[in-house]
Parts: structure tokens; sequence; C-alpha cells
């Protein structure tokens, strides 16, 4: 405190001194033809204008040394006095001042993409900076810049000893093990990084979709707590994955055979998430193996206001499994009711007419939605419907044949790679993103085929050319519509 006040005091009594050598010259007679007449020591001194310009430069210089001069003894002085970095940092300040230049430069350098320079710089601010925490950081970034991964591996190894640079080094090396696919080691440097920063999304992101990877649920819903905590994710986007990482965690307790806690878990997933499908049908299934088919079915009847899906309407019909067709599709009456317009509601309602041999009432629930994008279970069912009211096996063959070409329908896809799956997962088996899958029809690059159209002539029982096949006047793609159907039953399905 005493030696900024003595500075400032200092540079107030400079101040004064050139504002009164300023207004002597103005004031005084001195300044006459040109030449400045200076009087110094009883000696008068008379120059011209350009030796009065050298004469202020040189003045100038010699305050320059004085101060620096002075700033020396106050570093001497403080030594005496027992401050042992006294010296030292009078003479650093010059070395700092070109370390932090250096440090600037590479920044700079690196923000422009020039790694090679960025990698100088950071040498040289290294050089002359005692700060590793700065100009490692620097190093680290331009070697990540330039490809050099065992250079950038060595740098964030020394940035995990120094406490203030922990977090950054555990960061780097747990990119390049992520880019390994070394998972295990992944999972520990992840876990040690939340350690120090648990309010970082970046690393809570990380840590969740590696622990759901790992099949580590209990972690995973213990972080997933944090993103909550923290405010990095949205409670009803929380309660959606929580209920998804509980369903996980019952179907890996019913593999272990703990059937308890496995009903348990399926019965708060579905809790947290109602319009969870898995969810929905676990716990249901829970409560028919205890006995209480009342509430497995107000549990499918919540979960399919929300959103239809076949496998609701699978375990809908295990609540009762010894009732006739005819009971089953009233007690499906329910399910109609509470989404008449779903494509879903009509195509499990045409089954069970299928089932209970009412064709017809199976046809008017299958004819709205046979224009608009038909797949490959609506054309098998126009095939049932045909051979129940006594279609020609030409006919039967021909919506067969449609459905072999046709799209299969809607299937558990990811989000993010697109690719289906046959069974809902909660990791994406092929991109492993963390909640990604939807109930929704693949891209049509998706759906592959071990047979093809090769097989056509087979289901028609004909040889020939495709050209050849009753009522198709050209090749079968998946935008095929009713209009293909042999032209004697047209009119019989307008008419219905």
């Amino acid at each position: 405190m005493l030696i900024s006040l003595t500075k400032l005091l200092l540079f107030f009594l400079i101040v004064v001194l050139i504002a009164s050598g300023f207004t002597y010259l103005l004031d005084s007679s001195n300044i006459i033809l040109g030449e400045v007449q200076v009087t110094f020591a009883d000696v008068e001194y008379i120059l011209n204008p350009v030796q009065a310009v050298f004469f202020i430069i040189f003045l100038s210089i010699a305050i320059w040394f004085v101060l620096k001069f002075l700033s020396l003894l106050s570093s001497i002085f403080r030594f005496i006095n027992g401050d042992d970095t006294a010296l030292s940092q009078f003479f650093y300040r010059n070395r700092e001042r070109k370390g932090y230049q250096a440090l600037s430069d590479g920044m700079l350098a690196l923000a422009s993409g020039e790694s090679n320079l960025a990698m100088e710089k950071a040498s040289k601010a290294a050089r002359f900076l005692n700060k590793p925490s700065l100009t490692n950081v620097l190093a680290a970034q331009a070697a990540e810049l330039s490809g050099n991964r065992k250079k950038a591996q060595e740098i964030y190894k020394a940035l995990f000893l120094l406490p203030e640079t922990r977090f950054v080094g555990v960061r780097g090396l747990l990119k390049h093990k992520l880019e390994d696919g070394n998972t295990e080691v992944a999972l520990q440097l992840a876990e040690r990084a939340f350690s120090i920063k648990p309010k970082n999304e970046e690393i809570q992101d990380t840590l969740l979709q590696l622990q759901a990877k790992t099949e580590d649920w209990d972690g995973a819903r213990k972080t997933l707590r944090a993103k909550l905590k923290h405010g990095n994710l949205p409670r009803d986007v929380h309660n959606r994955r929580d209920a998804v990482l509980a369903l996980s965690q019952a179907k890996g307790v019913l593999e272990e055979g703990q059937n308890v806690e496995a009903r348990e878990n399926a019965i708060e997933a579905n809790r947290l998430s109602p319009d969870l499908v898995p969810a929905a049908t676990m716990a249901a299934r829970s409560y028919i193996e205890q006995g209480k088919p009342k509430y497995a079915a107000r549990v499918i009847q919540k979960a399919w206001e929300a959103q239809p899906h076949p496998d609701l309407a699978t375990v809908f019909s295990e609540i009762s499994s010894d009732e006739t067709p005819s009971q089953r599709l009233k007690r499906f009456a329910t399910l109609h009711n509470l989404a008449p317009s779903h494509r879903e509601t009509k195509l499990a309602m045409a089954e069970l007419y299928l089932a209970a041999e009412e064709f017809s009432e199976a046809r008017k629930q299958i004819k709205s939605i046979l224009d608009d994008d038909p797949d490959a279970r609506i054309f098998t069912i126009m095939a049932a419907v045909e051979r129940g009211q006594g279609g020609s096996d030409e006919l039967v063959r021909g919506w067969l044949a449609k459905a072999l070409s046709a799209q299969r329908g809607p299937q558990w896809t990811c989000e993010n790679c697109q690719t289906a799956h046959p069974e809902w997962t909660p990791v994406c088996k092929n991109c492993e993103a963390f909640d990604t899958l939807t109930w929704k029809a693949p891209p049509v690059a998706n759906i592959t085929s071990s047979t093809g159209i090769e097989v056509l002539p087979l289901l028609t029982g004909r040889s020939g050319r495709e050209k050849d096949l009753p009522g198709f006047s050209e090749p079968l793609t998946e935008a095929s519509s009713v209009k293909d159907v042999p032209d004697e039953k047209e009119q019989s399905i307008k008419d219905d």
C-alpha cells in the first residue's frame, strides 16, 4: 500500500514539474527569434529548435533511467527488509511481458487454425512464463489441431498433475479414450471429471451415456438426478429418461431372477412415464402376475390413449386369455373408444374381427387406411379378408405379393441414426445413443429382404415374367395401391 502511494505521489510530482516548466517557457521572454534560452546553474544556454528537441528527448530518457534506478533501489530496500522475491520480480517483468505477448499470439494463431505457429508461440511463452497452467493448455490445443495425439496426451497428463488444471487434463484424456473405444477407462475418467465439476453439462451427458452403455443403471439414475439438480435438464425430460432407466433396471434384475424388485421397478417406470410403451407392458404383466387385472387394464388404457401400440394390444389380450373372440371384441371396445381414428386401433380391431370371422367388419376397418401408405401388415390382413370371403387363390396370392414388396411398417427406430430395431432397447445398438428409439416407420433405405421381388412368381403360381402376374400390369413397388387388385374384386371393395 505504501509503495503504491509513493508511486502515485511521484507521478503527480513529475506532472507538476513538467507543467511548471512549460509555463515558465511560455511566460518568459527567453524564446527569441526561434531560439530557446535555458538557464541552468547560473549558466545560460541558447539552443536552436533542433537542439531543443534533442534536449527534450535526452531529458525524457534521463527521467526514465532515474525512475528505473529508483525502482531498483526500492526493490533492494524491500529485499533487505525480507522480501526474497523483490529483486527477481524486478528483473522478471520484461520476461513476463514477452511471455504474455507470446501467449496472446499463440491464442490468435490457434483461432486462425495455424497449429505450428501456435505450438511455437506456446513453447516461447513457456520459456518466459512460469505458468504451466496457461502454456500447457495452449500447447495441448495446438497439438490437437495439428493431429499430434501423442504430444497432446503427454500434455494432458502434465495438466492432470496440477490441481488448477486437473479437470482440463481429465477431459482431454477422456476424449482420446472415447475415440479409441476404451469404454472402461473412459468411464473411470468421466467419473473423475464428474467428481471435479459435477455441474459441467458435457461431462454429465458423457458419463450418462457411458453408464447406460455399460448397463450401470443405478449410477445412470444418480447422474440424471444431478442433471436435474443443476438445471441442465427439464423435469419432464428427466421423468421420461428416469423411467427408461428404471425400466432397464427392471429388465436387468428380471434376468437375474429377482421378480419382486423387477416388478417394483417396472411399476415405478410406468408411474414416471405412462406413455412409455415398454414400461406399460412390463407393469401390466406384473399386475397380471399379482392377480390384479383391473390395474393392468388401467395401465394399458392410459398408455393406449397416449400412443396406441401393438405390444399394448398383446398385453391387453393376456389379461383374459380364456375369453372367446366375441368377448375379446367387446372388451377391446374400451381401447377403440380411446383412439378410434388411430391407425393402430383400426389394425387391432381388424385382426380381432378376423379372429371372430367377421370379415366384412374387418374390411371396413382396413379400407380407410389402405390408401394411406400401406405396409405389409395391411396387405396381409387384406389377403386374410379375401380368403375368409371366398376370394380366389390368385387374388389372395396377389395381396401376399404386395405384402412381400411393401414396407414392414412402424418399428423401433433410432432418431439419431435411423436404425430399425426388432425390440425396444434403452441404447441404440448402432450409434449407442441413449433414449433415441421411437415407434415409427424406418427410412426405405433401411428395409432389406433376403428374397425380394424374384419370388413373386412362386406366390402367384406363375413361372413367367413379372408382367404376367394376374392383375399386375406394372412392376410391383411400394407405391402399389388398391388399383392393382384383380378386376373382378375391385367392385366388391368399392361396394363395401
